[in-house]
């Protein structure tokens, strides 16, 4: 565990800042303002959602806004009771503990966090067999804020003990353009709205795969010597990185086309389809699977995932009817594969 005394470069350090999440920041507002008239610590928060969607960076602002130290860990490396014993004796009061990913704690220290959740105390033994005893440690009142991209394998008593529950969701392109834009302001690169724009396009949804992709456009940029990032910067660089105009990388458009040429547009079970792509299960369902359902390019069925009409027409491909599954079997087009950097068109 470590003590964050500076936010990093690209964070926010305030709810203005934060870009999007509207209606979590609202409520957060209210909580914010009621706690510091109450002069006590804000209730304790779970923030759950897909990776990269500003889980961390909102549990720094919070701290912020509370001018509040803020402490770090993460769920795996609290293996026992005694762990998060001594993580919670140490923290002030009003002090804010960040656990991310803390469906991963392992039982014992969650047990041992419900009694510090609610009365603020643990109970940890003291030495082993019969001469063990209990001993009550009383805790300094602290506000918990745990991440999860997983929030159903969290345990009943555990979620229930947090006072706010926020599900962050993915981002507009709009608001992704700001990320962007705001991003070039701190590096002192300019940057036309519409190369913004086309950035957050492709980004997915999320600030992370954003900002990740702002970095190798400027490393373009810097190569070819230009002065500000253009349009045609961000086009050269999508087409080196092979992302396309969805925002879609070559893995992806492998798992659909393995899905519509190997599987006749599906439905295929999970393990066959990971089996063919030689992908890891968890892989394959948490990494590249939320975004395709999201985008409308892949569908669940009760007999496995099927590629749909919009994942046909974008990698060039059209249905003729009479496949192995009763779906469709894919015919290529003469445009196959051609649909990397996309066009300018709808830009603002």
């Amino acid at each position: 565990m470590k003590e964050i005394e500076s936010l990093p470069s690209f964070r926010p350090d305030s709810l203005d800042e934060y870009v999007g999440q509207e209606e979590i920041k609202k409520r957060l507002r209210i909580a914010l303002q009621a706690a510091k008239l109450r002069s006590e610590p804000l209730d304790h928060v779970l923030l759950a959602g897909p990776p990269g969607l500003g889980k961390t960076t909102l549990a720094y602002v919070i701290a912020r806004e509370l001018r509040k130290n803020i402490y770090i860990t993460s769920g795996p490396v609290i293996e026992r009771g005694g762990d998060i014993a001594a993580i919670l004796s140490s923290l002030e009061e009003g002090d804010v503990l960040f656990i991310d990913e803390i469906h991963r704690m392992s039982k014992p220290a969650e047990e041992v966090l419900y009694s510090a959740l609610e009365d603020f105390q643990v109970d940890v033994m003291i030495g082993k067999g019969p001469t063990a005893r209990s001993v009550r440690i009383r805790l300094k009142p602290f506000t918990l804020i745990g991440a999860t991209t997983r929030s159903g394998l969290l345990s009943p008593p555990l979620r229930n003990r947090f006072g706010m529950i926020f599900e962050l969701d993915f981002y507009s392109v709009d608001e992704l353009t700001k990320i962007v834009e705001r991003a070039c302001q701190l590096m002192n690169i300019p940057i036309e709205r519409e190369a913004a724009w086309l950035i957050a396009q492709r980004s997915r949804g999320t600030p992370r795969t954003a900002l990740r992709l702002l970095k190798r456009v400027r490393d373009v940029a810097t190569v070819r010597r230009e002065e500000r990032i253009t349009p045609n910067t961000v086009l050269r660089t999508m087409d080196i990185l092979e992302i396309d105009s969805l925002g879609l990388d070559e893995m992806d458009r492998k798992i659909l086309r393995t899905i519509i040429e190997i599987y006749d547009g599906g439905p295929v079970g999970l393990e066959a389809l990971a089996a063919t792509l030689n992908v890891e299960i968890d892989t394959l369902k948490e990494v590249y699977e939320p975004y395709l359902l999201r985008s409308g390019l892949l569908v669940r069925t009760s007999r496995g995932r099927a590629a749909t009409d919009l994942a046909y027409q974008h990698l060039g491909y059209k249905r003729v009817r009479g496949g192995l599954f009763d779906g469709y079997p894919a015919e290529p087009s003469e445009d196959k594969g051609k649909n990397c950097s996309g066009s300018l068109e709808g830009a603002s």
